[in-house]
């Protein structure tokens, strides 16, 4: 299977830049979390959502030890090694030590990366070395939407 074009992932990705925070969200402008973007990227750029999503608390991550973004998103993203991380992958990272991985962003161009983050909204930031050693997960888009599996 074919990646997704990554000018055209970034592309979509930087039409959300100042949307709102707003958990569960996935409406560009309006609101959206981490998952919301990749979300609403996905629309944009492969096509329908592959899958209707369980509404998820905001704790998420600190109440089960099962790798739920990791295990979804191999279904519909495209794995890839970190080291293989470019223009338009998918980043997942675990926020803690020991924690499940569960929070997402789209790299960009020059280091940076496109995320929305509580209270700040979707941002686009330098991937810090903080940020590198968070890393968990890389996937890359889709050209287009695979086979239901």
């Amino acid at each position: 299977m074919t990646t997704a074009d990554p000018d055209k992932v970034i592309a979509a990705a930087r039409e959300w830049l100042g949307t709102p925070y707003h958990n569960q969200a996935s409406l560009n402008g309006v609101g959206c979390d981490c998952l919301g973007l990749v979300r609403g990227v996905w629309r944009e750029v492969v096509g329908p959502e592959p899958d209707k999503l369980p509404r998820y608390s905001r704790d998420w991550g600190e109440t089960s030890d099962v790798e739920v973004i990791a295990l979804g998103a191999k279904n519909w993203l495209l794995p890839i090694a970190l080291s293989d991380i470019g223009p338009g992958s998918v980043l997942v990272f675990r926020m803690r030590r020991g924690a499940i991985a569960k929070h997402l962003g789209i790299m960009s161009y020059d280091g940076m990366f496109i995320h929305s983050y509580d209270r700040l909204g979707v941002i686009e930031q330098k991937l810090t070395e903080p940020w590198r050693r968070r890393l968990a997960y890389a996937y890359d888009y889709p050209a287009e939407r695979p086979e239901v599996q």
